[in-house]
């Protein structure tokens, strides 16, 4: 018997193992990863893990023996190079080739590089993996100074490490506001002024033109509104999903490996999850690629029932989370432009949520330091709640009584 191979081993295969044995499936699992680590958690990478708070071994999923004990084969440290659906094979970096009955993508997103000249310089770095954060650390030191070349989550998060950690930081960001691609004016306001007040310097509408060797050591960045002297560059503009291999083997592809609500590809054996993967979501009406935790793991276990032989439709709000400073956001549902926003709470206090009203339908919601907003937000969200703004805004009326 072939069973399942899992190219990628990060959360979603994790959890695709976990979900398979706990399903009663007893065919072999092979799981392949180019990294020498088991799968690990990647969003401490730019909190905890890199200011040093955090153990390596703390990343990890499972622990190693997890999968022995699952009777599933780690082979870490080499790459799938090729899928032959035909022949139902998986050719390895080692010329191992791999026989499946299920092929299962969770091959997760990798970094959008640079390409302006000079890019290729030392002390350019990106923030993906457990390498590249060990890359970082020996220049994480109070006084250095520090670039962050785009104003995303990931950016943002080094930013606030680096700057608890006595570092000079100044964030480059090309928009006109920080996390303009994923949130609110008032949301890129309340961050924007958070870093501020911490001694970040914030650059927005500044493009970056290249990076230049500094005389005596350090870099030069060139940007469209001058040039920046420090000790290193860190990295954060986007992320690609990771669907070169599949789209190679003539799966569908379109932003993301194309899968159905099973997360099952177009051709019915393989499968894809996680950032990866392009999904159908009747909640928010059209198809998402979604760069989360949650999505990672519910995609994993939707995958694995296919497998088993117990197919169940996955249809969720997707959410996510991001830690910078004192400030915990919590977020639910996808915003949009052009959504009416009404604000429950103080910015200046950090303790608000913004909701992100559309036809008058809670469809999401960004909580700062605001656990019931962001709870309750959610079940508004699954459910299509209609509120009125006035009340949802009113401290005064409890969250739970809107959704009477």
């Amino acid at each position: 018997m072939a069973g399942t191979v899992v190219i990628g081993a990060g959360q979603a295969a994790s959890q695709l193992v976990a979900t398979l044995r706990a399903e009663g499936y007893d065919a072999p699992i092979v799981v392949v990863g180019d990294e020498p680590y088991p799968p690990y958690q990647r969003p401490p990478l730019s909190k905890k893990f890199l200011a040093g708070e955090l153990t390596e071994d703390r990343l990890y999923i499972k622990p190693p023996e997890f999968y022995d004990q699952a009777g599933a084969t780690l082979k870490l440290g080499v790459s799938a190079v090729a899928v032959d659906r035909a022949a139902r094979t998986v050719t390895l970096s080692d010329g191992t080739a791999l026989g499946y009955d299920s092929l299962v993508f969770a091959t997760g997103s990798r970094v959008r590089k640079l390409t302006v000249p000079g890019s290729d310089l030392p002390g350019i770095h990106y923030l993906r993996g457990i390498d590249d954060v060990k890359a970082i650390q020996p220049h994480f030191h109070a006084g250095k100074r520090m670039v962050v070349v785009g104003g995303g989550y990931i950016g943002l998060e080094t930013a606030a490490v680096a700057a608890k950690r006595g570092l000079a930081v100044t964030v480059v960001e090309a928009m006109e506001r920080c996390l303009q691609r994923v949130t609110s004016p008032l949301m890129s306001d309340f961050f924007q002024s958070l870093h501020r007040a911490e001694g970040v310097v914030i650059q927005t509408e500044t493009g970056v033109t290249g990076f230049e060797a500094a005389p005596g050591g350090g870099l030069l960045v060139k940007t469209t509104k001058g040039e920046i002297a420090c000790d290193f560059v860190v990295a954060g503009i986007g992320i690609l999903p990771g669907q070169e291999m599949a789209a190679a083997s003539g799966i569908v592809c379109d932003n993301g490996i194309v899968v159905d609500e099973f997360a099952r590809t177009s051709d019915p054996d393989v499968y894809a999850a996680g950032d990866c993967a392009n999904l159908p979501s009747k909640l928010m009406g059209r198809r998402l690629r979604l760069e989360s935790v949650h999505n990672a793991i519910e995609q994993a276990k939707t995958a694995a029932l296919s497998i088993a032989g117990k197919p169940k439709a996955y249809d969720d709000v997707p959410w996510f989370w991001s830690d910078q400073y004192d400030v915990k956001l919590q977020i639910a549902g996808l915003s949009a432009p052009g959504d009416s926003v009404v604000v429950r709470g103080d910015p200046a206090a950090r303790k608000f949520a913004a909701f992100y009203l559309r036809d008058g339908v809670v469809a999401a919601v960004d909580a700062v330091n605001a656990a019931p907003e962001y709870m309750i937000g959610r079940m508004m969200i699954a459910q299509k709640k209609a509120v009125d703004p006035a009340r949802l805004a009113d401290l005064a009326t409890p969250m739970k009584a809107l959704m009477g």
